[in-house]
Order: C-alpha cells, then sequence, then structure tokens
C-alpha cells in the first residue's frame, strides 16, 4: 500500500518527538525535533507558510515520513543528534569533520602510575587533562614527561608483576627507574608522579631551574654530552611553557565559538580554553542552505560537536542568542554533570576573544574556498576528465582489480573503490585465490571478478583492470556469464611500469601527463598494487609462522602467540630450555617437552 500523506498527517500525536522524511528511494533525507510533532511535522505541508528554499525544495523529495516519540524535549534533541550523526541526511546542516580529541591520561589509581595518550575520558579514577586538538604535541609532551621524571611506559601490572621479566631498555638508557623489578620505593615514585602532575599543570618554574643548575654543573665538570642533554630537555620544556598562554583571568574552562558562512558553506572556530590557558584551537566545515540563518547553523553545530565529544566544559560563548539556548543548557548541563551556561559576550575581554574566533574562522573560509576548488579538480574534476576520455556521461564510483604473487606462491586479489575521486577504504575488498594452480594471472583475475559479480550488488560506474587487452577481455566474459554489465578499461604501462594510457573499447586512449586524470589513474593503479602486495605479504608471513609453530602437537593458535610474546624469535624458542618454556603464558611441561623435542630431537631415527 502506498503512503498517503494526507492521512498520516492526521494521525500525527501531539507529543514531543523525532521526524524522519524519507524519498521516493526510502533514504532518509532529513531528521527533525518538535515539541507537538502534529503542529510541526504539518507546518512542512502547509502552502501558505513561508518555508525558505531548502525546506521548499526537501518537501519536493518527501515520500514518507516517520515519527518516535519522546517523553521531553532533551530526549527528542538527543535522539535528533544521534540520528543525524548514524544517516547524515541530506538536507540538514552537516558537519564535515569527525574528530576525536586526545587527552593526557594519568593513572593515579594504579600503584606505580602511568601517563598515556587517550581518545576518551572513562570513569576510571583517573587524571585526565585537555582535551588537546594536536594529538603530535600531546606525544612530545608525554615523551618529555617520561624523561623528565622517569614515568614507566610499560603495562605491566604493579607490583604484582615485580621481578617476573627483566628490565627493558629504557631503564639501561636511565629514562625509567624499574619499579617493575622493585628498584624504586613506591614512596620515591610516587614523588615523581606528583612532579609531573605539577608540570601538566603549568608548573614550569621548579623544572626550569633545576634543568638550567644540571646544565651548567655538568658543564663545569667537562661533560658535555650531559650538558647537551639538559640543555634540550630545557628546550623542549620552555616550548610547552610558551605554549600554555593566559588568555582569561577567571581560571575557567570554556569554548569559544565563532561563524562564518557564505551561500553554501560555514566554518565554525573554536577556541578551547582549560584552566584559563588557550590549550588550541580548530575550525569546522559545515555544508548549508543559503537562505538558513546564522544562530540556526551555530545551533545545528552545537547539537553535533557536543554530542560527540567526551568533556563539555562549563561554560560556551558564542555570537548570537540562540532560540533553543534554555533546551540546550538542559541538555548540555545533563551530559556534564554539572551546570553548563552558553553566553553572548557584549563587551570586555570575552567578547573580544568571541570577535577573534571570528575573524579566524572568516579567514578560513576564505583560504579553503580556494583549497576546495583545487582539490575538487584532483578529485571530482578528475572524474570527469576520465569520464569525458571514455564517453561516459558521469563516473561516481570506480573498482580496480590486481593480482599478486610469488612464482603461483599464495596467489591473492585486490579490490580498490574509489568514490568521487577519493579512496573509500570501507569498500576495500581482500581475494585468496583459491581454484588456480600456479602463476596464472587471467584465471586468477576470472575467479576474483566472478566472486565479485556474483556476490556484491552495489556495482560501480567503471571497472579498472591492471593491464590492458587480455586484463579487459576477462572481465568482459566474467560480466557476460553473470548477466552484469559495467563499462571495463585497462590501466596500461609502458616498459618501466609507468602508466601510460587507458585500454577501451579495443583502442588504447593516450592521457595527458599534466592532467588530473591522468595523476588519479595512477593513483588508482598504485593503490591496487600496494593493497595486494601488502595481503600477499602478511600471508607470507602468516604461513612462515606456520610452517614451524603450528606443526608442534599441542601447539595451537594460543600458545604460538604466547611463545612469540615471550620469546619474540623462533631463535630464542629453539635456545629455550623446557624449564624456560613452561614459564610461558598458557604453557606447561608436556606442552614445553613438546617444543623443545620437536627443535632437537632427529626425526630420521
Amino acid at each position: 500500500m502506498g503512503f498517503n500523506i494526507e492521512e498520516e498527517l492526521k494521525k500525527l500525536p501531539a507529543k514531543p518527538g523525532v521526524y524522519l522524511m524519507h524519498d521516493e528511494r526510502d533514504v532518509i533525507i532529513y531528521v527533525g525535533k518538535a515539541v507537538s510533532l502534529k503542529n510541526r511535522v504539518r507546518q512542512y505541508f502547509q502552502a501558505s507558510r513561508n518555508k525558505g528554499v531548502k525546506i521548499e525544495q526537501m518537501v519536493t523529495h518527501i515520500a514518507r515520513f516517520e515519527y518516535i516519540i519522546t517523553d521531553s524535549e532533551v530526549e527528542a534533541l538527543v535522539l535528533e543528534c544521534n540520528l543525524i550523526k548514524e544517516h547524515r541526511p541530506k538536507y540538514n546542516t552537516m558537519l564535515m569533520d569527525d574528530k576525536a580529541y586526545p587527552f593526557i591520561k594519568v593513572t593515579v589509581q594504579e600503584e606505580f602510575p602511568r601517563v598515556m595518550l587517550s581518545r576518551q575520558m572513562h570513569k576510571d579514577k583517573a587524571k585526565y587533562y585537555g582535551p588537546y586538538t594536536s594529538a603530535g604535541a600531546v606525544k612530545d609532551t608525554i615523551d618529555l614527561i617520561h624523561k623528565l621524571y622517569g614515568i614507566r611506559t610499560c603495562n605491566k601490572a604493579l607490583p604484582r608483576m615485580q621481578g617476573k621479566e627483566r628490565p627493558c631498555l629504557n631503564y639501561h638508557i636511565h629514562q625509567c627507574p624499574a619499579p617493575c623489578q622493585g628498584y624504586i620505593s613506591k614512596e620515591a615514585y610516587g614523588e615523581s608522579v606528583k612532579k609531573a602532575l605539577a608540570f601538566l599543570n603549568g608548573s614550569y618554574a621548579p623544572v626550569l631551574k633545576e634543568l638550567q643548575e644540571k646544565m651548567n654543573t655538568a658543564s663545569e665538570n667537562l661533560e658535555f654530552e650531559k650538558a647537551i642533554e639538559y640543555r634540550e630537555l630545557l628546550n623542549s620544556v620552555n616550548k610547552i611553557a610558551q605554549k600554555q598562554k593566559i588568555t582569561s583571568s577567571d581560571m575557567e574552562d570554556k569554548d569559544v565559538i565563532a561563524l562564518a558562512a557564505d551561500k553554501e558553506d560555514a566554518v565554525v572556530q573554536i577556541f578551547f580554553i582549560r584552566d584559563g590557558r588557550l590549550i588550541g584551537r580548530d575550525h569546522f566545515c559545515l555544508h548549508i542552505a543559503g537562505d538558513e540563518e546564522k544562530k540556526e547553523i551555530l545551533a545545528a553545530f552545537l547539537k553535533q560537536f557536543y554530542a560527540g565529544t567526551p568533556y563539555i566544559p562549563r561554560e560556551l560563548m558564542v555570537q548570537y542568542e540562540l532560540e533553543e539556548k534554555e533546551l540546550l543548557e538542559e541538555w548540555l548541563s545533563a551530559r556534564r554533570g554539572q551546570r553548563v551556561h552558553i553566553r553572548v559576550p557584549k563587551k570586555g575581554e570575552k567578547e573580544k576573544l568571541v570577535e577573534l574566533a571570528q575573524k579566524n574562522a572568516d579567514m578560513v573560509l576564505t583560504q579553503d574556498k580556494e583549497r576546495i576548488r583545487r582539490e575538487e579538480g584532483r578529485t571530482i574534476g578528475a572524474m570527469k576528465e576520465i569520464a569525458r576520455l571514455l564517453g561516459l556521461p558521469d563516473i561516481s564510483r570506480v573498482e580496480a582489480y590486481d593480482i599478486s604473487n610469488i612464482s603461483g606462491f599464495q596467489t591473492v586479489g585486490s579490490m580498490v573503490v574509489y568514490e568521487k575521486g577519493r579512496p573509500k577504504r570501507s569498500d576495500y575488498r581482500k581475494f585468496r585465490i583459491q581454484g588456480v594452480q600456479g602463476a596464472d594471472d587471467y584465471a586468477s583475475m576470472r575467479e576474483m571478478l566472478t566472486r565479485r559479480l556474483s556476490h556484491y550488488e552495489n556495482y560501480p560506474d567503471l571497472i579498472m583492470m591492471d593491464g590492458g587487452r587480455g586484463q579487459v577481455n576477462i572481465a568482459l566474459k566474467v560480466m557476460e556469464a553473470v548477466g552484469v554489465h559495467v563499462p571495463v578499461c585497462g590501466m596500461v604501462k609502458d616498459d618501466k611500469h609507468r602508466t601510460r594510457g587507458i585500454y577501451y573499447n579495443n583502442v588504447e586512449i593516450p592521457i595527458s601527463r599534466d592532467s588530473e586524470g591522468f595523476r588519479l589513474v595512477t593513483r588508482i593503479q598504485d593503490e591496487a598494487h600496494r593493497f595486494a602486495i601488502e595481503y600477499h605479504r602478511s600471508l607470507r608471513s602468516r604461513e612462515q609462522v606456520h610452517s614451524v609453530l603450528d606443526d608442534i602437537k599441542g601447539i595451537g593458535p594460543a600458545r604460538r602467540k604466547a611463545l612469540m610474546k615471550s620469546f619474540q624469535t623462533l631463535d630464542a624458542i629453539r635456545r629455550a630450555s623446557v624449564d624456560e618454556l613452561a614459564e610461558a603464558e598458557g604453557m606447561n611441561r608436556r606442552a614445553a617437552q613438546q617444543v623443545f623435542d620437536f627443535f632437537h630431537v632427529d626425526k630420521s631415527e
């Protein structure tokens, strides 16, 4: 039965909830929330209302709608955020970036704490610092803390694992005091952790003074290598200290958010302020409709961004008064577990920060227009160029295939996918060739294409084969057998194994080496080859390990893994005694004896 919009509108409840608009292909094209579903959804279909260009266009594509009732408007807001993120509807203002910001995590709940990078905050009693916008800067800071304070980098369960393994390299190069061996007491190690925490809280003066004194002493004692080492550490601390500039006198956590927009695109700039320090900034690009108000765009951004970020500060400073301010504050406060305020500063330091964020957003939008234009030339423009060369109306999705083997050993195939000129790695496929003996690339390609075209219905606009006439003919025969019709071309290489042209409809079509189309064909060909080679290499490695350890009676995947973890190499396993083998995790005396006998008993007797 068809969906009768007029009849379904009559059934809408006057309750809060979320509505989803579907097009004729049943694709979700818009998600919205409402205090009253009955009133809100009916508005889309009332001719008298001024809905704006975007909504007018969307309504012409609505084939049906559905709705989900919630207990409150806040619940509807949460559900709306989740559904937009999952379905990415065409007519919603969409946040294009999906970033997870790193934290510095200190495991103070452990007896011998560690300092590490974390992408999420967990309720695990650890201390978290951040979030930071640069993972590289976080890694540099963590490395510096390890060097300065001798904080361990291993993940051993201490003190339970103390003395069970040898100290690692960090102990021997004097970067860890080896708590894994009990060489440092819990109290002394704890003092180092306190200093590291003070450093993360911005207390740089003590360590700067200490490093300066050590550098001077080493220099006076003619220990120039040590002096250089302290100088490098001193420079690193100074670099980090200079980045932590005070930007707010109230020492509060806040995000400063400002927007710049034109008819199609918007950029939101955020300054992240933690403990009064500007720890970083970032910008986000959004696709918008030309008639959307800036405060609507900003509200849509806040919903999508703070639905996904693990940390919400106490205060958000924005440009515009938002219609849903109270609702957003209630939702954000529930996510944070404490009161969150959204404020529009009117004067003083805070207003200047918002103005600065807006200037940055304006600059990024202007620069990104040129960058986007160049990027589209490399991707969508290159696809259009290839389509013109082949006489095809349009190309969006391309699949490319390659075969890899060494003298017929473990032949594998690869399928790489490009959509709109960019690799879509989630759609890549690996094929382990099963029905072909020896090095027969044509037969291997036939098996791979038959399996792909027979089992997956999402066919591409163009298939690209790594080779010329022979490979293309194989593909055409397979498609004829399975009843599929997709344009096929070959990527032809010259004598030096470089891309030369495209073979299509029994003709080799040359491509200008200076064109974006040529560069894209080269990238696709190289990517298909790389993907096949990597898969083949992984299978060879697995086969080599299998041929030795898996042939030992009583040694399965778990024990094999445990042995390799304990001894690192096959030579070390071969040299180990029965007692040493038995100490590996999951091993017993009987299994250890079998491994020892395998390597030492003469099998010819």
